[in-house]
């Protein structure tokens, strides 16, 4: 068991981890603020609690491993990245820049701590479901977490893998699902439903955790309780809020992939306590 939790510290990483999504689509006036903010405290406590990662060595063997299944939502995982010590947090200012290492999906060849070039939906969970079949094959303690998003659950290639990972007994695999409901085109309900998620994770033999994606103590207590589970992997359902930190963005399908305008950007930062 890991003692000790500062969750006022990881508040504050959190809030700087979202201020630093606001800023990285404004300045690129591109990318995807909504479901990056839906993530923020999820990614928080796995890079700044969880996950077994060193930044002065990023290949070090029996490291854990991520991998952003839901590869649009970039600005988390750079912002996450970033404030861990993988690189300066000047390298935010270059999002989705030519020349910059921070492209809109993230790039292994490029961005230090990327362990798998994401931006095809369902990729990652496939890619991430072969790297913890190697990890058992090369008695490599390090473990796999992939974040996926709920509407990503709408791929097939997502239960095929599901379906190998629960044959191949994986235990080292944790899949979290960023449960905010809403997808480019609205509700994911009125889009296609992929309900009832926890049934159809457990029929495919996971161990199956429902969490406040919010709540930072309760992430914290999936992950111990995923940590514990043998002979099986885990997916958490952690229910969120897309935008959530920022008023005028929480709970709406229009800002999963819209950048904000100076002024909606200056009123996010304010709001999310953070300098301009």
């Amino acid at each position: 068991m890991r003692m000790n939790i500062d969750y006022q510290q990881l508040e504050k990483v959190a809030r700087d981890i979202r201020v630093d999504i606001i800023k990285q689509t404004f300045h690129a006036n591109s990318g995807h603020p909504g479901g990056s903010l839906s993530a923020a405290d999820i990614m928080t406590v796995l890079y700044f609690h969880e996950m077994n990662v060193d930044p002065a060595e990023p290949k070090k063997y029996g490291r854990d491993k991520f991998v952003l299944s839901k590869g649009h939502a970039s600005p988390v995982l750079y912002a996450t990245l970033a404030h861990r010590g993988y690189f300066p947090t000047e390298e935010l200012s270059g999002f989705r820049k030519f020349g910059s290492i921070l492209q809109g999906h993230p790039d292994m060849k490029k961005v230090p701590g990327v362990e798998m070039s994401t931006g095809s939906l369902g990729q990652g969970f496939s890619s991430s479901v072969g790297m913890a079949i190697a990890n058992k094959l090369d008695k490599n303690p390090g473990r796999i977490f992939a974040l996926l998003g709920d509407g990503e659950l709408q791929e097939g290639i997502i239960w095929e893998a599901a379906m190998a990972a629960a044959h191949y007994k994986l235990d080292n695999l944790v899949a979290i699902v960023d449960w905010n409901g809403l997808q480019i085109d609205g509700k994911n309900e009125e889009v296609i439903t992929v309900n009832p998620v926890d049934e159809k994770f457990k029929s495919f033999g996971f161990h199956v955790i429902h969490v406040d994606g919010h709540s930072l103590k309760e992430i914290a207590e999936a992950f111990e309780e995923a940590r514990a589970q043998k002979g099986k992997p885990t997916v958490i359902v952690a229910k969120t809020l897309k935008g959530k930190g920022v008023s005028y963005m929480e709970g709406k399908a229009g800002w999963h992939g819209k950048a904000p305008s100076e002024a909606e950007a200056k009123q996010a930062v304010e709001e999310l306590g953070g300098e301009w």
